[in-house]
């Protein structure tokens, strides 16, 4: 019995440190809980005890006389819980608190064959005190490690700061070949010979040609130039790597510099390859235009893109294929034989490439079998290929909020007008505005109709649009004239007097002090084409000079300081010619008016009446009235 009792405390001294040892590391860490759960635990333990409580002698007496089943001795907090045998089963154990010494108490439970046995609390309160813990401790250590792995991300951004950010596909993967780029014939077959050097390269070295360094695409914005280099990659298959210029200049100096010179080595690495760089006239701008000292990095990087071109290494194998609309501001050391041999105009398409561009993008679209492409392609001079693709698809959205199954000739009418001038909005209601704005619109469209040299009308509509216009008149282009920009003066003194038709109808019906400010854009659009005729075209007795030059963009530090071309006297003999001519096609106006004032009652009451009169039917009217000749009617009806 002795022996045992040693063993039961030798046992005891251990479990009893570990247990303080982890409740004082506990209620260190936790002690913020620990206060708050200390007051709940007392008031629970106070309750109990009131409730199971049984003293250190009744549990003798009762294992004597047989009454006690189990007890289950806990060293840890000096209890003892006690099963009797007419407990119920579901009943708690009555707690009993033990002495130091329990000599006694064992032998009795050993004398009556009650079951007992070691059971400590310790595992289960430290476990519970852990996974409290760590509810608490799990937050900070996920905020901690988030604050490192931004740190480990931003000391790894500066250790790649100047790495090029340059797309690298081995294929490229662009999904577009040749035969989805319509309209610009001429470029493709330009660059088709660049495809040609990287699959057959063997084909030209042996006639002693070179494979030209580089191509820069040079035209208007949406003509295709990315669409093409997208293309050649496609067509190629061989490395192929996209960048825009903007992204090799920082705010740190030499970053850009480094940049090219990680691409380009990698470019190497991976030869023959393609590069393609778009709006490089963000990192090619011409040097030295900057005003004043200092570091310009864009410069050091447009330094380091010339000398990786063509410097004292060559880069064999290596294509660069940029893009611009702005090639007049790059710099000529980028622009010579050697770095870009090839200058590839990417113009705006013609008649025919509107119509093959147009055939591209309906492949995905239900069109009606009533929707002619040719048409609209004739409708549209002076389009891009984006503005053909938003076209269609503004069409498509039009055919889709109407609930159609396909595009209509409608559809594709409302598309151009929205295009060309503005949303839709709803029409004025019968007042005096509406019958002024008919005057004004009728004006316009009979002087287009009557005079000679006069593009045709389309029609004529007072159906308001947004940005303010409350009607308009419509021209059918000449494609030919457009595209050449070959203007006759005829055709610009006809094209004067019709943009003064609004204005001189105005004033013959309803007098000068009821004039409006609607002309203002008219007069814009005349000042415009009477200055060109007398400053640039030479249409005018003062000489066959040229007087201004036609790009008026300025370039900082280039066209900083502006000067004329010309003295004081010639600039006022200059403002005296252009308001001659204003003035000449003005009166020219309103005499074609004056003499036809039935006429454009009529046409004012149907257009009222109509809100839009159609080119055809205004012309058939108007040759009523004037006894218009058939041939002239076929014409204007072409």
């Amino acid at each position: 019995m002795e022996k045992l009792e040693k063993n039961f405390d030798a046992k005891r001294q251990p479990v009893k440190r570990l247990a303080l040892t982890g409740a004082l590391a506990a209620g260190m860490i936790m002690m913020p809980s620990v206060v708050g759960v200390a007051p709940v635990m007392a008031q629970q333990q106070q309750q109990q005890r009131s409730d199971n409580q049984l003293s250190y002698s009744e549990l003798i007496k009762k294992a004597s006389s047989g009454e006690v089943r189990k007890v289950e001795l806990d060293e840890t907090d000096q209890t003892a819980r006690v099963y009797l045998k007419n407990q119920k089963p579901d009943a708690p154990p009555l707690r009993v608190q033990l002495l130091n010494q329990n000599g006694e108490l064992i032998a009795k439970l050993r004398q009556n064959k009650v079951e007992f046995g070691e059971a400590s609390s310790a595992n289960s309160r430290a476990a519970v005190g852990l996974l409290i813990n760590l509810i608490w401790i799990l937050p900070l250590v996920a905020l901690m490690l988030l604050f490192l792995r931004r740190s480990s991300n931003a000391s790894s951004q500066a250790m790649n700061f100047g790495k090029t950010r340059a797309r690298f596909q081995m294929e490229a993967k662009t999904g577009i070949k040749f035969d989805d780029v319509a309209g610009i014939e001429e470029a493709k077959e330009e660059l088709q010979e660049v495809v040609t050097f990287l699959k057959q390269p063997e084909k030209f070295t042996a006639v002693g040609a070179r494979i030209p360094k580089g191509v820069l695409l040079v035209g208007p914005p949406g003509t295709g130039k990315t669409l093409l280099a997208k293309a050649i990659a496609g067509e190629a298959a061989v490395p192929f790597f996209s960048i825009s210029g903007s992204e090799f200049v920082e705010m740190f100096v030499g970053v850009g510099a480094s940049r090219v010179r990680d691409l380009f080595k990698k470019a190497k690495d991976n030869a023959p390859c393609l590069i393609f760089i778009d709006e490089i006239d963000a990192v090619g701008r011409q040097r030295g235009a900057g005003i004043g000292g200092g570091n310009d990095e864009r410069e050091q990087t447009l330094n380091q893109l010339l000398t990786e071109m063509d410097g004292f290494e060559g880069n064999n194998g290596i294509i660069i294929i940029a893009a611009t609309n702005r090639p007049d501001v790059l710099d000529a050391a980028l622009l010579r034989p050697g770095r870009f041999d090839r200058q590839v105009i990417v113009d705006a398409p013609d008649r025919k490439g509107r119509l093959e561009v147009l055939k591209v993008h309906a492949r995905n679209k239900k069109v009606d079998p009533a929707v002619s492409l040719e048409v609209i392609a004739r409708r549209t001079p002076g389009f891009t290929g984006a503005d053909l693709a938003n076209l269609l698809n503004e069409a498509a959205i039009l055919t889709a909020r109407r609930r159609k199954e396909a595009i209509t000739p409608l559809e594709i009418d409302d598309a151009i007008d929205r295009l060309t001038i503005g949303l839709t909005l709803n029409p004025l209601m019968d007042s005096k505005k509406k019958r002024l704005i008919a005057y004004h619109e009728i004006g316009h469209a009979l002087l287009a109709t009557l005079l000679p040299h006069s593009d045709p009308l389309n029609k004529v509509t007072i159906i308001p649009r947004s940005g303010g216009v409350g009607g308009f008149s419509q021209q059918i282009l000449n494609e030919e004239v457009i595209d050449s920009g070959l203007y006759t003066r005829a055709w610009m003194k006809d094209n004067i007097t019709m943009t003064l038709g609004g204005k001189a109808s105005e004033v013959e019906v309803f007098g000068e002090p009821e004039v409006t400010g609607g002309a203002s854009g008219d007069l814009k659009m005349v000042t415009n084409i009477a200055r060109k005729m007398v400053t640039m075209y030479g249409m005018t007795d003062l000489g066959l000079v040229a007087l201004e030059n036609q790009n008026y963009d300025v370039f900082l530090g280039r066209d900083w300081v502006t000067r004329n071309e010309y003295s004081e006297e010639v600039a006022i003999k200059i403002d005296r010619k252009v308001r001659e001519i204003a003035t000449q096609c003005y009166q020219e106006a309103r005499r074609i008016i004056r003499e036809n004032r039935a006429l454009v009652d009529r046409l004012v009451d149907l257009l009222v009446e109509q809100e839009t009169i159609e080119g055809e039917q205004f012309r058939q009217i108007v040759a009523e009235y004037t006894q218009l000749p058939e041939k002239e009617l076929a014409k204007a009806s072409q």
